[in-house]
């Protein structure tokens, strides 16, 4: 298992045990872990992002701190937090992520999830100009999460 899993899920785990909600001290995670806390950074801002559903709230100084919150909402709830952070366009990458943390709170079934995956693959858009397939996959990602409010 590579430093970036370690890391990211040793802080899932702290979530878990602390109802969602995480408060870390970056040198010392590293200490702990025994990683650079470039590394800590790094997991932090690729991984617990609000498109996976987490706020992430820190403080510097010798006191200083990093936050993590588990956002903890409705099925509806959730995929609407989703559709707000999408923004004009998305890339495969991202919408991947997106259907992943969707999958693992049980938000998606494995089918639906499938499917969804299908749509947002670059195979999906290879017909369209490369400048306006993010835009599009976007659009098309965003009315298949609305569509699924409705069920």
């Amino acid at each position: 298992m590579r430093m970036s899993d370690l890391v990211a899920q040793y802080i899932k785990d702290i979530l878990e045990r602390q109802d969602g909600e995480a408060e870390i001290k970056r040198n010392e995670l590293a200490t702990t872990l025994g990683c650079v806390p470039s590394q800590i950074n790094y997991v932090i801002t690729s991984r617990f992002t609000p498109e996976q559903g987490y706020i992430v709230e820190s403080r510097r100084g010798g006191g200083g701190y990093i936050r993590i919150t588990r956002i903890n909402t409705t099925r509806s709830g959730t995929i609407m937090h989703i559709v707000n952070a999408i923004g004009s366009t998305l890339d495969k990458a991202t919408a991947e992520v997106m259907l992943d943390n969707m999958l693992s709170r049980q938000v998606l079934d494995p089918a639906t999830a499938k499917l969804m995956a299908a749509a947002m693959g670059e195979r999906t858009y290879l017909s369209v100009p490369q400048q306006y397939r993010d835009s599009l996959r976007a659009s098309v990602f965003k009315n298949m999460l609305l569509t699924l409010l409705d069920t």
